[in-house]
């Protein structure tokens, strides 16, 4: 099992950028598939990025491509989550997770999650 601690929410405007970062800990993290996903209000969880374990191969949603980027590191055990050009709709809860078998886009695949941070895009 991997523990998992998002930070780095918040308000921001839209047009603007935030990082958000999550720490792990646990030995099963460098072998691990890592992911982010997003849940607005009344919707379903949905998928954003994910990363291979070696950071090598990288996945994204259409509605971030281009404006997202996912990246890690290993020895500091941290999963990022770059974001720019934030819009109004990227406004939800951001979810960190870890998938020891493979790499997926399925929230159901991610046996460990953190407890989230919320960013807000205002228009």
């Amino acid at each position: 099992q991997v523990q998992l601690v998002e930070s780095g929410g918040g308000l921001v405007q839209a047009g603007g950028s935030l990082r958000l970062s999550c720490v792990a800990s646990g030995r099963t993290f460098t072998n691990s598939a890592m992911g982010w996903f997003r849940q607005a209000p009344g919707k379903e969880r949905d998928f954003v990025a994910t990363i291979s374990w070696s950071g090598t191969i990288t996945y994204y949603a259409d509605s971030v491509k281009g404006r997202f980027t996912i990246s890690r590191d290993n020895v500091r055990k941290v999963v990022y989550l770059q974001m720019n050009s934030l819009k109004p709709e990227d406004t939800a809860v951001y979810y960190c997770a870890a998938n020891p078998d493979r790499l997926s886009r399925n929230p159901a695949d991610f046996g460990s999650w953190g407890q989230g941070t919320q960013v807000t895009v205002s228009s």
